[in-house]
């Protein structure tokens, strides 16, 4: 069912240097707060079933090479009579009933595939997931800037769609190498894209926005978070686990070698007395 809410949906912005800016009054023509599940469904459904190729194939005895003579022939073997060696009862036959491709296509009406991204748009809006940048202009292709960027909004963690207003291969080849960002023009997205996402971020001038420019402020070093991430909290427990191991074996090797030192020890004093009654007993 479709939801709808009145008021004026509000959204977070920022400077493409990272720097934050007052919050913005989204357009209402888009951003009216109406979400269509059925819809949204649709368009998805239809998206990832465009993107199968369908080329499964098998082949049926007609199409196998091969089980133009007959086996043997009709009577006096005793045997079943048989045509060919082709059939689908024969190793190497061919397949009954098996998929001989087919296509997954789905056309989704103009209107309603609108809608659709409206209403995944507005979703993220609702969820204070959607943030504005002002102006991507990148002079030349920087990872380094993309990641710093989404470091000062605290999206490094998450799934991230980068909006740009018109095609920025700037912009794009900065995302690239980044596993969960994903760059492309504002007129291209998808619903699916939009759901994908947990952070979506739109460049102000695919809204229509023209914001002044903002002098950055220099971005002060975020003190460092006490709680460990999962892969700290494993690489410090294996390491405990490996400084247990050692110290144990380190104790059982000092046991093993004082255990070896002290009968030595014994059939040293036991050989001394022995070689004087022998001394006293050749004197005699």
């Amino acid at each position: 069912m479709a939801e709808t809410t009145n008021p004026t949906l509000k959204a977070a912005a920022y400077t493409a240097g990272g720097t934050e800016r007052e919050r913005l009054d989204l357009p209402g023509e888009l951003f009216d707060g109406t979400v269509n599940l059925p819809v949204m469904h649709q368009a998805v459904k239809a998206y990832m079933g465009n993107q199968r190729l369908g080329l499964a194939y098998t082949k049926t005895r007609g199409l196998v090479t091969g089980g133009n003579q007959k086996p043997w022939k009709q009577k006096g073997t005793g045997r079943a009579r048989q045509g060919s060696r082709r059939a689908p009862h024969f190793v190497g036959g061919g397949t009954v009933f098996g998929p001989t491709g087919r296509k997954y296509n789905q056309t989704v009406p103009r209107q309603i595939r609108a809608l659709a991204r409206k209403s995944a748009l507005n979703a993220r809006a609702r969820e204070d997931a959607l943030i504005v940048i002002d102006n991507f202009n990148y002079d030349k292709p920087s990872t380094k800037q993309m990641v710093s960027l989404l470091g000062a909004v605290g999206v490094t963690d998450k799934k991230v769609l980068i909006l740009t207003d018109g095609v920025k291969p700037n912009v794009f080849l900065s995302g690239r190498n980044l596993q969960r960002t994903y760059v492309m023009p504002y007129a291209d997205v998808s619903t699916y894209h939009v759901l994908w996402s947990d952070v979506v971020l739109i460049e102000s001038n695919a809204l229509g926005y023209t914001l002044e420019t903002v002098e950055e402020k220099p971005r002060t070093a975020r003190p460092k978070s006490e709680t460990k991430s999962r892969g700290a909290a494993k690489a410090e427990a294996k390491a405990e686990r490996g400084a247990e191991r050692k110290s144990a074996a380190r104790k059982t090797s000092h046991k093993a070698v004082a255990k070896s030192a002290k009968p030595k020890a014994k059939a040293k004093t036991a050989k001394k007395p022995a070689a004087k009654k022998s001394g006293k007993k050749k004197g005699k």
